[in-house]
């Protein structure tokens, strides 16, 4: 690597760093600007960040900002010897420098800080590629990690005026009348399912919870089919449980309707053949990708899904399932991790503008219920996932506990928490042996 690199002179423009300043000194609505836009840190001239948080101090009592007062407030600080003194406050305010351009200015600023911590950023990573014994992997998510930090301090979301939201809002209304259909987000593929739910909407993350063997992977690879196979969006799927392979085969024989057990033995007839071939063809031309990384992190997902999403677009994001995946960093506890896993992936969704589904386990508690029917109390690890999720919904098969139920291949779709819409159950056919869930109208034409 060429050190000279790293001997450069960083990104810098003295001149409109004092432009920003000398149209702060100018006029109060310039410091309002600015504030909005760039922090003392942006500065690359020390003296500059110092006269900068000086003036925001002066703003803060109420005072008005000029040459007299600035500098009495850089004493007080016991600053004004280390900017250059009186001398550099009168030649930065005489810096040629107009409100009506404080945006322009105050961007340039922070274009050149954003470079400057890139730079920084990049360093640290390449010096830590240097030294002996560093682990490859851990540098490969702290690298992730620092850039996505760089990347998230650069996103400011600004106050909207409520007619600008009104005007959007009433755009999308119309837009949703023109459809003259009740499912406005992403079809999950069961009727009764979206009656309830409109579909799944962008931003949204969906908590798909149950206890072992009640169905959850079936459950949103159907979805995910149906998405990737009707609707032609593209689907991300995360697997840290399962192989491609075996996903792969799950759909197969939900869609050809072939028992899963001919399927992994290999053991079909010629009519299993003919089934399995016209299933074979739809999902090969689906936009469906798959991830079988075992203990994926957040920002892993994160990197990858906006590229897939930038390259081929990218309409919904499966993960099964969130107990197996990685904070990326170390954590007090595992309730912790959990905890923060949650919040970013809302934050994902909400960046990504798509719809999250994570499969989550249950605690073994829920067992010892009477009823054996699960709760959001229920929910393993944390209580950040009730708190983050727009739906919560559990699968509930009576059958599993009571071979004697008059519910054969039956599953109840429980969504104990909707942010915008209703709760309520919802039935649906399961067909075990072909991992299949349907509308119970469909299996009953």
């Amino acid at each position: 690597m060429d050190n000279a690199a790293f001997e450069r002179i960083p990104p810098q423009n003295l001149e409109a760093e004092r432009a920003v300043l000398a149209s702060m000194m100018l006029e109060k609505d310039a410091i309002y600007e600015a504030i909005q836009m760039i922090k003392p840190k942006d500065f690359y001239k020390e003296a500059h960040s110092i006269i900068f948080s000086a003036i925001i101090d002066l703003t803060e009592k109420g005072e008005p900002v000029d040459l007299i007062t600035l500098t009495e407030q850089l004493r007080q600080e016991s600053n004004l010897e280390k900017i250059g003194g009186v001398g550099y406050i009168a030649e930065v305010a005489n810096s040629v420098g107009t409100a009506a351009s404080i945006v322009h200015y105050a961007r340039l600023v922070r274009d050149k800080s954003l470079l400057r911590t890139l730079i920084r950023t990049a360093t640290n990573i390449a010096t830590r590629g240097y030294e002996p014994g560093e682990e490859p992997e851990e540098l490969l998510d702290d690298a992730e990690r620092m850039v996505l930090e760089v990347s998230q301090n650069r996103i400011r979301s600004g106050l909207v005026p409520i007619t600008d939201v009104i005007e959007n809002t009433i755009e999308k209304l119309e837009l949703l009348q023109q459809q003259k259909s009740d499912i406005t987000g992403l079809s999950s593929g069961f009727r009764d399912l979206d009656a309830m739910t409109s579909g799944w909407h962008s931003s949204d993350l969906v908590i798909v919870a149950a206890r072992p063997a009640m169905g959850k992977t079936s459950f949103c690879l159907n979805i995910a089919q149906h998405a990737g196979i009707k609707e032609n969006v593209p689907v991300a799927i995360f697997s840290l449980e399962m192989s491609r392979e075996q996903l792969v085969l799950r759909m197969l024989s939900s869609l050809a309707m072939l028992d899963q057990q001919k399927l992994r033995t290999g053991r079909m007839i010629d009519k299993d053949w003919i089934s399995l071939t016209n299933a074979i063809g739809p999902l090969a031309e689906a936009p469906i990708y798959i991830d079988d990384t075992p203990g994926i992190s957040v920002m892993e997902i994160r990197a990858k899904t906006r590229r897939l999403k930038a390259e081929k677009g990218l309409g919904l994001i499966v993960i099964d399932y969130l107990q197996l995946m990685s904070s990326g960093r170390r954590s007090e506890s595992r309730q912790q991790e959990i905890s923060e896993i949650s919040r970013n992936l809302k934050a994902l969704a909400r960046e990504l503008e798509v719809p999250i589904i994570a499969l989550s386990q249950l605690s073994r508690a829920v067992e010892q219920t009477q009823d054996k029917r699960p709760g959001l109390s229920h929910l393993r690890e944390s209580g950040a996932l009730e708190q983050d999720a727009d739906i919560v919904m559990f699968i509930f098969r009576e059958e599993y506990y009571n071979p004697e139920s008059d519910k054969k291949a039956i599953a109840e779709i429980i969504i104990a928490k909707h942010r915008n819409g209703p709760v309520g159950s919802v039935e649906l056919a399961f067909l075990k042996e072909f991992t299949k869930f349907a509308d119970l109208a469909k299996m009953a034409e």
